[in-house]
């Protein structure tokens, strides 16, 4: 029986086969070692890969997989009484984000390397996505974008501060050499990361500082771009994602670009025109960074990755003897297709 034009227009698409969950939480862990084998054991029986971090301080991480094997490593989370209120972010995608799964053991969930903060006992006031651009409008409103520079190239909110950190460690000192933000009346501060939890240790480190007003982004700009309507939108660009999604636009869209595979810097159309580009070996930030003998490493295993998609498989990759290219320790994971140098 043929389907009518009418019928075959109602027919919903099929939902993508994998479902991200984005998630962290502050809360006394002390017992974290512990933790880490029964969701280790959890998210290789549901089928579910990505990294999860946990440390004194909390849990902090991304995971993928089907819904239901998903969904059980959130249940599995919920039941630990400490845990039980931990929210997290959905988006879908049609190719695994990931391919392997690893819960590891960290001193903090997210490195800032100022011992004496808490955020579990104070942060900044939160600010829900749709009220974030009142404040912006706010001349009074100092607003810092605290991701690194290879987060904040493609996109940002308008009239943000770049710190042109290269890794979130770096912060403290660019705040400690900014002029307005030392001595005399402090200034009212908005802070914003990609799902809010370095917000939460920036602006915990500036009311630590005596700052009183310290404002940041409920959700992160992933909330923002999720619920609010890109006619409404204050921001320009994309917004990188630590999978391989590479980056994401308003309603959590994948975005154009991708990642270099040497130095892991998101790529868009313009970068790849350059003529230091070379697919899986270089690109304009990196291109100057490998020695001869290690960009025909890089070369042989994009072969193998090209040769592994005709074949319908996924080049997972082997460790390769090549020193890493300058990069952040905030920088994204490996990519599936092609292991870190």
């Amino acid at each position: 029986m043929h389907t009518s034009a009418p019928e075959a227009a109602a027919t919903e698409a099929p939902r993508p086969r994998y479902l991200t969950a984005a998630l962290y939480k502050f809360v006394d862990l002390p017992d974290f070692p512990d933790l880490r084998d029964p969701l280790q054991a959890c998210c290789d029986a549901n089928g579910v890969k990505g990294t999860l971090l946990l440390a004194r301080e909390g849990i902090n991480g991304t995971i993928a997989g089907p819904e239901a094997g998903v969904r059980a490593v959130l249940a599995h989370l919920h039941a630990d009484a400490r845990l039980a209120t931990l929210a997290h972010k959905e988006s879908w995608s049609d190719k695994p984000p990931f391919l392997r799964m690893k819960v590891r053991l960290k001193k903090e969930i997210v490195t800032l390397r100022v011992p004496e903060l808490d955020p579990n006992k104070t942060v900044g006031q939160y600010v829900k996505p749709q009220d974030w651009n009142q404040l912006l409008a706010d001349p009074d409103v100092v607003v810092i974008d605290t991701r690194n520079d290879y987060e904040v190239a493609i996109g940002t909110f308008e009239g943000a501060i770049n710190p042109n950190i290269k890794t979130f460690t770096e912060l403290p000192a660019w705040l400690d050499a900014q002029p307005a933000l030392q001595g005399g009346k402090k200034p009212k501060v908005a802070m914003f990361c990609t799902g809010g939890i370095r917000c939460e240790k920036s602006t915990a480190l500036m009311k630590m500082r005596g700052f009183d007003e310290v404002y940041h982004l409920e959700g992160g700009i992933l909330k923002y771009l999720e619920e609010v309507p890109p006619e409404q939108s204050t921001w320009q660009g994309e917004c990188f994602v630590f999978d391989e999604r590479v980056s994401v636009g308003h309603g959590l869209q994948p975005g154009p670009h991708e990642l270099c595979r040497s130095c892991r810097w998101p790529l868009s159309e313009a970068d790849k025109a350059s003529l230091h580009y070379v697919k899986g070996v270089s690109c304009d930030h990196c291109f100057d960074q490998r020695t001869p003998e290690e960009k025909a490493r890089l070369a042989e295993r994009q072969r193998q990755v090209e040769l592994a998609e005709v074949r319908g498989e996924i080049h997972v990759g082997k460790k390769m003897e090549i020193p890493p290219a300058p990069q952040s320790e905030d920088a994204p994971p490996a990519p599936p297709s092609a292991s870190p140098p």
